[in-house]
């Protein structure tokens, strides 16, 4: 039997730039979100890193339809169940398994596995998936090393993230089988810290505009 299609055609083509929240106080949730998606930045990855997070989500996913939220860090079944149960609407791992991998696609809920080599991009490829997060991008080895993939690798597209800032995300972006980038230059922590939603929401604009320009 063939291997069925992935179960994300278009986590990728949500937004160039996706941000990768992790919240401590969920009460942060609705005024951050809105200041992302108003600041052009409507694809929204909160990390399952806190116990805040399905509550985070949900809130997001309640309150603020401008956005598209997802799950970040999701690890097993579990966390699939309960960020679906939360209202993500698309899923990220850092790496995957089979056991994960099915959970991800029995969720129904759009996902990007993640990986870090060619043997990685290659199983996926023979499961069916084809859109992916690069991480940890910089270590693991940066533009060069997602430029040396696109040729042999043709069908793979990727999300890299883990060390993309506001200087390197236009060299992944250039790249042809790069179809946005995830980060935090967005998020910064004294922003956060003083509920500055306004200079998230500048910042915001600022990684929008510039993805769209590259």
């Amino acid at each position: 039997m063939p291997p069925a299609p992935s179960a994300s055609p278009s986590v990728l083509d949500l937004a160039p730039v996706i941000p990768v929240v992790v919240l401590e106080d969920a009460a942060d949730a609705v005024p951050l979100a809105r200041a992302l998606a108003a600041g052009g930045l409507p694809a929204i990855e909160v990390t399952l890193r806190t116990e805040a997070a399905p509550e985070a989500i949900r809130a997001i996913a309640d309150a603020v339809p401008e956005a598209v939220v997802g799950a970040g860090t999701v690890l097993d079944a579990e966390s699939v169940r309960t960020a679906v149960a939360a209202g993500a609407r698309f899923l990220v791992s850092p790496g995957w398994t089979d056991t994960l991998l099915e959970a991800m696609r029995a969720s129904g809920v759009p996902f990007l596995p993640g990986v870090s080599t060619a043997s990685e991009v290659v199983a996926l490829l023979e499961r069916g998936v084809t859109q992916m997060k690069f991480f940890p991008a910089e270590a693991a080895g940066g533009t060069a090393y997602l430029k040396s993939l696109a040729s042999p690798l043709p069908r793979a597209r990727f999300c890299p993230t883990g060390g993309v800032t506001a200087a390197n995300a236009a060299g992944y972006l250039e790249l042809p089988n790069v179809a946005c980038v995830g980060g935090t230059w967005m998020l910064p922590q004294d922003a956060l810290a003083a509920k500055d939603w306004d200079r998230v929401q500048a910042l915001a604009a600022e990684a929008s505009g510039a993805a769209a320009a590259r």
